[in-house]
């Protein structure tokens, strides 16, 4: 692998809460995270927040999940965190597999804070058993989650948003929607979820608002527990740029699509793999 020098990277690097001209990019906006209690939706949810949005972290549990190889450390709850930091969190209970609890978070929301601005559908759960072992409620189980609680989500939010001038839908998906692995029904969630990605993007569009998504590569997070060192090791070296993605790098890449930055781009998936997909296949 080329070696990169270090200086290279001392010319972009840039801190969470440095604001572009002194200003807060989120201010005063209101954003519902799903599962922000943990990885990529925590950094997510912190990065907003510390732009100015008042950021409600919904998740199944409080709790942060701490992994055996990632986030081993992580003990603080996620909307506890941003209030540390002088940002807005609130925490909300909600298991995105039940229609009722998804429409409640967003009437809650709607009832404490009358808007919402930015939705970020972030929950999502990971298997990786082969078609042969994958049962059909492991399958709906997961499509449940995470290509349905997506639809749902921004179903019962769509009415709001549309209200909102800065009106953001950001899912986050997988460069798994691009090629196979991960399991059949982690590939075809993702690749959905892709596709409704645009869908809602063209609905959305008439009312000013921009729908986008955003497509991971190996990222260091709990849910990477069901791999083997071995399976690290092979991801990282597949993976062109020197390191494995931070969930930081997902949380920038969100505070962009919500901010006034991306607000003409819509229907996009954006893919922060570190050059994973960039190569070309090898006969």
């Amino acid at each position: 692998m080329m070696c990169i020098g270090i200086n290279a990277y001392k010319v972009i690097k840039r801190d969470n809460h440095e604001k572009i001209g002194g200003k807060m990019r989120l201010k005063d906006r209101l954003a519902i995270v799903t599962g922000g209690s943990s990885g990529i939706g925590r950094a997510i949810s912190i990065t907003l927040a510390s732009e100015g949005a008042h950021v409600i972290v919904s998740d199944i549990d409080e709790t942060p999940k701490r992994g055996k190889y990632h986030e081993k450390n992580t003990t603080t709850p996620t909307a506890e965190e941003i209030i540390k930091s002088g940002g807005q969190g609130t925490f909300l209970k909600c298991d995105m597999s039940d229609d009722q609890q998804i429409k409640k978070l967003v009437a809650k929301t709607i009832d404490q804070h009358k808007r919402l601005d930015i939705l970020v559908n972030n929950a999502g759960i990971c298997f990786t058993t082969d078609s042969q072992d994958t049962t059909t409620a492991a399958f709906d189980n997961l499509m449940d989650i995470n290509l349905r609680g997506v639809f749902l989500a921004s179903k019962y939010s769509l009415p709001h948003i549309k209200k909102s001038k800065t009106g953001r839908i950001i899912n986050i998906a997988s460069v798994h929607a691009f090629n196979g692995g991960g399991g059949p029904a982690y590939a075809a969630s993702k690749a959905g979820v892709v596709n409704l990605t645009k869908d809602t993007a063209v609905e959305l569009a008439p009312h000013g608002g921009t729908v986008n998504a955003i497509c991971p590569g190996y990222i260091e997070t709990a849910i990477q527990d069901d791999l083997t060192e071995q399976d690290i090791i092979e991801s990282a070296e597949k993976t062109p740029l020197p390191r494995l993605g931070l969930p930081k790098d997902i949380g920038l890449a969100a505070l962009f699509l919500a901010s006034d930055d991306a607000e003409w781009i819509t229907g996009i998936s954006l893919i922060v793999d570190g050059g994973l997909l960039a190569p070309l296949p090898v006969s």
